[in-house]
């Protein structure tokens, strides 16, 4: 049973996370339609970012340190508040930034809430195209727009639907696509958002059996892993350990030791 202290944080976090991520996806969806001002790259050519990504982050660092000026914050595009309470807020203002560029589905703000000694004990995911909000706090479930989720119960992978992300570097996207000739043939099929806070959100309710990604950072499965993990599914890396940056795989109970033994047959440890 939670201690009812920490029940109560707990709560404040979740409806901090739900109201920042909120004003963010608001944003992106308003500035959807207009002409970018700024558009840059990153890590590579394929690694972008916009004036949007900068205003979405603002937009949530505003609305948690108006709440909680004490807390740490890492973000994506820059934000780095040490802080000095026990929490550490990690975000990703828009996750999925390319398919913001074109108006493709597949995007969303990502909020979660970190507890010192604890890990991360509540995240919110907004879909602002999609209209969906999943969200999850530790010990007490998922839900997608208020309404409890559950993952998938599949149980063999030759009828499982497996989604997956690669990498920005053009070598590791060859290794990556070389998994890929391992993989697809053992699974029903395989889907490629481009947003890992969705594709995570997506095994938490069923849209997907599994979800997989070498290389992703705190704050792309931060949110997502806790609401995959309080939905039912299995959540680590391929090593035993907890999801990571260096491997991140989440699965339905049944599915997620013998995807994790062909992914490391296939040789996405090093891809």
């Amino acid at each position: 049973m939670l201690d009812p202290t920490n029940d109560s944080l707990y709560a404040e976090l979740l409806d901090l996370a739900h109201q920042a991520a909120t004003r963010a996806g608001d944003a992106l969806l308003d500035g959807l339609g207009r002409a970018r001002s700024y558009v840059a790259t990153k890590s590579s050519r394929t690694d972008m970012v916009t004036e949007m990504d900068h205003t979405a982050e603002r937009l949530i660092v505003e609305t948690i340190t108006s709440a909680r000026p004490d807390d740490g914050i890492i973000g994506e595009e820059g934000t780095n508040r040490p802080g000095t309470s026990c929490v550490r807020w990690l975000i990703d203002p828009l996750d999925g930034t390319t398919n913001y560029l074109y108006g493709h589905p597949g995007f969303a703000v990502s909020v979660a809430a970190a507890l010192e000694g604890e890990g991360v004990v509540v995240g919110v995911v907004v879909d602002p195209m999609h209209e969906d909000t999943f969200a999850a706090r530790r010990g007490s479930g998922a839900t997608r727009n208020g309404l409890s989720i559950r993952c998938s119960e599949a149980t063999e992978l030759a009828g499982s639907l497996v989604a997956t992300g690669f990498s920005y570097d053009p070598d590791r996207r060859r290794q990556q696509a070389e998994v890929l000739v391992t993989l697809l043939p053992r699974v029903r099929d395989i889907r490629r958002m481009g947003a890992a806070a969705l594709d995570l959100c997506s095994v938490a309710c069923g849209r997907v059996d599994a979800f997989y990604e070498k290389g992703l950072q705190p704050w792309d499965f931060a949110a997502g892993a806790l609401i995959a993990a309080e939905a039912g599914a299995t959540v680590g890396d391929l090593d035993g350990g907890p999801a990571s940056s260096e491997f991140t795989l989440a699965a339905s109970p049944a599915l997620f030791a013998p995807l994790r033994q062909l992914l490391q047959t296939a040789g996405a440890t090093h891809a």
